[in-house]
């Protein structure tokens, strides 16, 4: 498939000038879509100004033709920088936290916000809303797995069941919120 040129006249590039521009024009939505992915508002601003810097840095990389499909692209970077927001979060708050460092906050003004916009508040009490819908045993799964971060091994010896057991409460657990959640994720793709 022929691509077209930054340089040729149909063409778009990612200058400063442009991705100046595109910051005018679609960081408030970004931040936005970013928060709701990340159900942080704080770090939904961090991690917008770093998709920009990142395009900036990563400018020779876009092969689009259009304004459109930079944008496109950007939300392309936006997404890998929430899958790695979700990855390293807890280590990094952990570190953070060990070595008192504190980053520049967002007003209170300026959170509420920006959590107003994404809908936040709404999106944290339907998942709530279906976590209590599962069973005892899939709530409590999931909960030493990804909110006390326990592995398999210390979630068997804690629950008094073998490692496969455990494994198959939280495959369980995570199916059933996933299933019950699926109606939400399709709003929420909507919205975005």
């Amino acid at each position: 498939m022929l691509r077209c040129r930054p340089d040729s006249p149909a063409g778009f590039a990612i200058t400063s000038e442009s991705l100046d521009a595109l910051w005018r024009s679609h960081a408030p939505g970004m931040a936005v879509y970013v928060a709701r992915k990340t159900l942080d508002a704080g770090s939904a601003a961090d991690l917008t100004a770093e998709v920009f810097a990142r395009a900036y840095t990563n400018r020779r990389q876009f092969r689009g033709c259009s304004r459109e499909e930079a944008i496109g692209w950007l939300y392309g970077i936006a997404r890998h920088e929430v899958s790695h927001f979700v990855r390293r979060h807890r280590a990094e708050a952990r570190a953070v936290a060990r070595l008192g460092i504190q980053r520049p906050p967002l007003s209170d003004d300026e959170l509420g916000r920006l959590e107003d916009l994404a809908g936040i508040s709404e999106l944290r009490r339907r998942v709530a809303t279906h976590l209590h819908g599962l069973s005892h045993e899939q709530q409590e799964a999931l909960r030493l797995r990804v909110l006390d971060e326990l592995s398999y091994e210390q979630m068997a010896e804690h629950l008094g069941i073998d490692e496969q057991a455990v494994r198959a409460r939280v495959s369980r657990g995570i199916r059933a919120l996933a299933e019950r959640l699926a109606p939400d994720a399709r709003e929420i793709r909507e919205l975005l």
